[in-house]
């Protein structure tokens, strides 16, 4: 999976918050490419910006594919993902953030955090419930299963 990255000041920002590309290629000053070998999770932040400010708030949690698996259309991202969590707008975005946060607090590197977990955040950033809160019991019964969904 390739994932697109750029940054032009107060226009563009599109950054990793977490996941461990294989490769890097500096296209210019201004982009980069990022590869993930398949079954990889990262998360993709995107904020753009205009005269009248904040323009889009965009983070995504995703998956590089594997061969013959199904995958979404993304912007950015070729061939595609599995996107386990999208959130939209500046309070979802920064509830996410907060999230992984609290996840690395524990000493877990969220990359390693169960599939299913960031499609119930998802789930319940769409019905405006409270997120769950990721506990190192889980991720010890998550890591017990073999890492797997």
């Amino acid at each position: 999976m390739r994932v697109s990255l750029a940054f032009v000041e107060d226009r563009v920002n599109v950054w990793l918050r977490f996941g461990k590309p294989t490769a890097e290629i500096v296209l210019d000053r201004w982009r980069r490419v990022t590869m993930f070998v398949p079954g990889t999770v990262c998360c993709r932040v995107k904020w753009i910006g205009n005269v009248s400010g904040t323009a889009l708030w965009q983070l995504l949690v995703m998956q590089a594919p594997t061969p013959f698996e199904g995958a979404q259309r993304v912007a950015g991202v070729l061939p595609g993902a599995r996107v386990l969590l999208r959130s939209d707008g500046e309070a979802q975005v920064e509830a996410v953030l907060a999230v992984i946060d609290a996840i690395e607090a524990l000493g877990i590197d969220p990359c390693t955090v169960a599939a299913s977990y960031w499609r119930k955040v998802g789930h319940r950033l769409g019905a405006g419930l409270p997120l769950p809160v990721y506990t190192a019991e889980r991720h010890a019964a998550h890591l017990a299963r073999g890492g797997r969904e």
